[in-house]
């Protein structure tokens, strides 16, 4: 098995780089492909798909990771599932419970920062300073509920615990955490969902 992802940013693939060893089957190759951003992503996304329509070898997939980025997350994923339809490309949504699929579609909510947040065992391991107790908070309960700026939100919380004071460095972050973290604890719903998406491939 092999899996093409595509993603929005550096961090993004820094991110995959150090987790998805964590995850994946062994046996199963990967390869990250980084755009300059989502507007990027999506607008080369209906290229992309067509050429891979035309040659895609029968254990190759196809996963789709972007931000949700305060964007309507059902018009996002209409969109995403239409493209790889154009494309001829059958996704995990309409493939159903048992059919075959080639794209897995996945949006983070907001940002790729919740993630971290749906973790707060990492993230404190990762930065002693960081209370483990963070979750308990209301704010900090529903990670994919956190307003105001996940990534925004991260930075003040790792700058009340010392770190960072100059701005927040995404792909070190990423590169840190992604070790640490355990896909099992994670109280993010949109990361269980891209992680039962993994596991249907």
């Amino acid at each position: 098995m092999h899996i093409e992802f595509f993603v929005e940013e550096e961090s993004a693939e820094a991110f995959l780089q150090g987790f998805l060893p964590k995850v994946l089957r062994e046996g199963t190759s990967f390869h990250i492909h980084v755009f300059q951003g989502k507007p990027d992503l999506l607008q080369k996304l209906p290229a992309r798909l067509k050429g891979y329509q035309s040659w895609l070898p029968d254990d190759w997939r196809i996963a789709v990771l972007v931000d949700e980025d305060r964007q309507d997350c059902r018009t996002l994923k209409a969109d995403l599932e239409r493209e790889a339809a154009y494309a001829g490309l059958l996704t995990k949504t309409a493939a159903g419970k048992n059919r075959q699929f080639k794209i897995l579609n996945r949006i983070a909510i907001e940002e790729i920062e919740v993630w971290y947040f749906g973790d707060v065992e990492a993230l404190a391991k990762a930065y002693p300073g960081v209370p483990p107790t963070l979750h308990r908070k209301e704010k900090y309960r529903d990670p994919d509920a956190i307003s105001g700026g996940t990534w925004e939100t991260l930075e003040r919380v790792l700058q009340r615990a010392g770190y960072y004071a100059a701005g927040l460095p995404k792909v070190e972050l990423a590169r840190r955490l992604a070790p640490l973290m355990d896909p099992v604890r994670n109280r993010s719903r949109s990361f269980q969902h891209l992680i039962s998406g993994l596991a249907a491939l």
